[in-house]
């Protein structure tokens, strides 16, 4: 197999190559470049390559961030977005870091922050194959109890949509939400609409 044919079997695998990913199957960079520009793959930002030919899923942006940001977890409203939870179309990507992590600066897509302490952090994280690439983002249950922490950011109202369509949803049961209410240390705050919805 030609190094050409392994890069361009990688990016239909993956759907998504960095330079880096061609270190693995002992390709040269340098056929990202002309791949490039020979009009087989695209660059739709930095450091970033794609198909020319391959149809973007509605998740492309979450793919991108989680190619270039590894050790982040999609969050709140792209991961409410995500799972279905809301009616809500957030214009940056949501995701969470530890408290101490390096913040990237990507031009696009653009990114909203969060820092989340450890145990939070590492909490009922998903990982799912969406067209080749892996997506770590928030369960059901933990971005519902993460809306709950982060109201003044999202929204009590945005919180309360993401709980009520949870549960009606059945995407998490009560004893899922309420054990993510406590790694997220709003128990409290969450009880009275937990016992409303009981």
């Amino acid at each position: 197999m030609t190094p050409r044919e392994r890069v361009l079997r990688l990016a239909r695998k993956t759907g998504i190559l960095r330079p880096r990913d061609l270190r693995a199957i002992g390709v040269p960079r340098e056929y990202l470049r002309r791949l490039r520009d020979e009009g087989v793959l695209e660059q739709p930002v930095r450091g970033l390559y794609v198909l020319a030919d391959a149809a973007p899923t509605e998740h492309q942006s979450l793919i991108e961030v989680c190619k270039r940001v590894p050790h982040g977890v999609i969050c709140l409203l792209s991961a409410l977005q995500f799972h279905g939870l809301t009616t809500q179309i957030p214009h940056e990507v949501w995701i969470a870091l530890g408290t101490k992590a390096w913040a990237p600066r990507l031009g696009y897509p653009r990114l909203r922050i969060t820092r989340f302490s450890e145990a939070s952090l590492t909490y009922a994280v998903e990982s799912r194959r969406i067209g080749g690439a892996t997506v770590r983002v928030f369960s059901p249950a933990k971005t519902a109890a993460d809306c709950f922490k982060f109201r003044s950011k999202v929204g009590l109202d945005v919180a309360l949509e993401a709980l009520r369509d949870c549960m009606k949803q059945r995407k998490a049961t009560l004893d899922e939400v309420w054990a993510a209410a406590k790694v997220c240390r709003v128990a409290n705050v969450m009880r009275p609409y937990l016992e409303s919805l009981a």
